[in-house]
């Protein structure tokens, strides 16, 4: 490998520097490699050196895949970690190929075809829901483990799940509330635990695609370097014991989710979350308070940087459904082109707006409605309003 490809072996470099192309790649791979924390495992300096040739666009990620595979199989020097190294190499770019595909499903059956992918090659049970109950001794609760549900009950409880989200309707909710309920929505998949390993990444990359899917930007490099945090938020999130007076805390995980999807910047540290930490009532788990607090801000921030006729068209279609043509009249426009290169498409690009009808895009009854992103930014367009124009009663 040239010198110039060396200095790339950390990925950030390219996030820097590099095409647009190569960085979206670069950063995948970051959260591909960073997400193998969550089971202790490292990649091998292999991986990193053919991810690098997939980044400058010398290979594909099949032949990442293909090369890593044969990699293994004909090496002559065995070490102690190479079975852990296998599977750290291999899923990190199982991961990085379905992060670079578009494709989604909302469904049960996606969540274990996700798994099965990730893990086809490495565990024999790919894909498969595990027969028994288990239990997991976690370091942030000292020893103890979650309640995962019941492996008789896992898919039916997987279809709920997600048939729930799939009904919620996130019209009308503030940006507190549709964190808050994002949080909620993870931490129940979560539980249920479905596999004998493998959970938590699959998981991952399930909620990316799926926030993905509804307009959301996700900062890969939040679960590159906080893959770790992001397991024990959700193990705290999970877990009750009453004859500790202990009951579940979800103020982590929606720090974790704050950062994800809002920008902000909540100090993510992994022993705050330790059962009997000494400081955590007292300065890390004010979850409505410090942190609703400091979201206001980056939410008016966030808001503050879209131009004027995106904030507008965004007002003007709100908690509906509307029309182009309805669109230009509510705003006063008549220039189509226009409106659809400086207010339209610029939404639609930056996940606010989506068409009813999207695998149609000239249906005859086409019309445009916020994505849950765009209701975020919706709730904080109309509190900016409020706060220049505050009412007089």
């Amino acid at each position: 490998m040239n010198k110039h490809k060396q200095q790339y072996l950390d990925f950030e470099a390219y996030e820097r520097v590099a095409e647009p192309h190569k960085r979206e790649r670069a950063s995948v791979w970051r959260t591909a490699i960073g997400l193998q924390d969550v089971d202790g495992l490292k990649v091998s300096d292999y991986l990193k050196e053919t991810a690098v040739r997939h980044i400058e666009g010398d290979i594909t990620i099949d032949d990442v895949r293909e090369q890593l595979k044969s990699y293994y199989v004909n090496k002559t020097t065995h070490d102690e970690d190479d079975a852990e190294k296998e599977e750290a190499d291999r899923v990190a770019a199982n991961i990085a190929k379905l992060l670079n595909e578009q494709s989604f499903s909302f469904t049960a059956l996606e969540f274990l075809n996700i798994h099965r992918h990730l893990f086809e090659g490495v565990f024999k049970h790919a894909g498969k829901l595990r027969s028994y109950d288990i239990s997991k001794k976690e370091w942030v609760l000292r020893g103890d483990s979650v309640v995962y549900g019941r492996a008789a009950d896992i898919m039916m409880a997987l279809r709920y799940d997600i048939q729930q989200e799939k009904d919620f309707n996130y019209n009308g909710l503030n940006t507190d509330e549709i964190i808050d309920h994002i949080v909620d929505f993870v931490t129940l998949l979560w539980q249920n635990h479905p596999f004998r390993e493998g959970n938590t990444r699959t998981t991952a990359v399930f909620v990316i695609k799926y926030l993905r899917s509804i307009g959301f930007k996700v900062d890969n490099d939040l679960f590159a370097d906080n893959s770790w945090y992001f397991r024990n938020a959700l193990v705290r999130a999970n877990y009750r014991n009453p004859s500790k007076g202990i009951e579940p805390n979800k103020s982590f995980l929606i720090k974790f989710f704050r950062n994800l999807l809002m920008g902000e910047h909540h100090e993510l540290k992994n022993r705050y979350m330790l059962v009997g930490y000494n400081d955590v009532d007292s300065t890390h788990t004010s979850t409505h308070t410090s942190i609703h607090t400091t979201a206001h801000t980056s939410s008016d921030n966030s808001v503050s940087i879209l131009s004027e006729n995106i904030k507008r068209l965004l007002v003007t279609i709100g908690t509906g459904e509307k029309s182009v043509k309805e669109m230009m009249e509510a705003v006063g426009l008549k220039n189509r082109p226009n409106f659809l290169e400086y207010s339209l498409s610029p939404a639609i690009t930056e996940g606010l707006v989506k068409m009813k009808y999207p695998n149609s895009p000239r249906h005859p009854r086409q019309k445009y409605l916020l994505t849950v992103k765009g209701l975020m930014v919706y709730d904080d367009c109309l509190k900016s309003k409020r706060k220049i124009y505050p009412s007089s009663g």
